[in-house]
């Protein structure tokens, strides 16, 4: 499994019948893969033959280089898979410390930001599909991945399959955002994937990483906008416009309410519609005397 030119190794075979058995998505198990390929190449070992001591030498090397702390923990997740499961050592899993990450607000634009940033797209399909990711608070990984099928006019639906852990859901098509997939529907053509990429791939979401980074330059924009940015500002927006939180919860996928909750905190709107217990008291600024 160290080699990762090599043909596929019984080891990695056995990690990879893991990961489908239990359903993960291929992200997920490209992510894994890499993960403890990276732990191998890094001790020139098979990482069967690493214990523990190697592993948080390894978190350690990882810190130094600078890696992100969610970059982090995914390695960790694909560690503890890989002692866990694959190699059915349960004393270690749970040894393997994930990194306390500190918990930064989202960032999230204004309705008139997300005006400018989506004009700023100058090609068709790029926002086509940043439209679409704002418009139902997609990821970036489940807006690439729609197919032309996914769209229901008739429910006023769209279908998300196999979002973050393999999950299917349904989230909201709003009027315009049909309109706005028809028009572009009739100009590109879509067969099969509604974004098509390169050969019968959907498009790269590298792609749209990149095109956020042009459209925020080009829309005059302060702050760094990512795909995942358009899905903090819908989430913002919905709860400021009054929509229930456990709602907001289905339409992202979150597993826990405590995931959506923290857009609470940046309600700007909400927080500023919300009367301070002070106004209901009577008191005079200059003290008598």
């Amino acid at each position: 499994m160290a080699n990762a030119t090599s043909a596929v190794s019984p080891l990695r075979r056995r990690m990879i019948d893991d990961m489908t058995l239990r359903n993960l998505s291929p992200a997920t198990q490209r992510s894994y893969l890499n993960a403890v390929i990276k732990f191998a190449l890094h001790f020139n070992r098979s990482p069967d033959q690493l214990g523990l001591e190697d592993v948080r030498a390894f978190q350690v090397y990882l810190v130094s280089q600078g890696i992100s702390w969610p970059a982090l923990n995914q390695t960790v997740c694909a560690l503890r898979f890989f002692y866990g499961v694959t190699l059915n050592r349960a004393e270690i899993p749970e040894r393997i410390a994930y990194a306390r990450t500190p918990r930064k607000l989202p960032t999230v634009l204004s309705a008139d930001e997300v005006v400018r940033f989506l004009e700023a797209v100058p090609s068709l399909k790029a926002r086509a599909v940043l439209t679409t990711a704002y418009a139902a608070g997609l990821r970036a990984s489940e807006a690439v991945s729609l197919k032309v099928a996914d769209i229901d006019s008739d429910r006023m639906v769209l279908q998300v399959r196999h979002g973050k852990g393999a999950k299917d859901r349904t989230v909201m098509l709003s009027p315009q955002l049909l309109s706005i997939l028809r028009t572009y529907w009739r100009l590109a053509r879509p067969k099969d994937w509604l974004f098509p990429g390169r050969g019968d791939k959907p498009i790269d979401v590298q792609v749209l990483h990149s095109t956020c980074r042009s459209a925020t330059k080009a829309a005059g924009l302060t702050k760094k906008v990512s795909v995942h940015t358009l899905r903090h500002s819908f989430a913002t927006h919905l709860l400021e416009s009054g929509v229930d939180i456990r709602v907001i919860q289905v339409l992202l996928g979150h597993s826990n309410l405590s995931t959506t909750a923290r857009y609470t905190q940046v309600a700007t709107t909400t927080i500023a519609k919300t009367q301070s217990p002070f106004d209901r008291l009577s008191l005079e600024v200059v003290p008598p005397g």
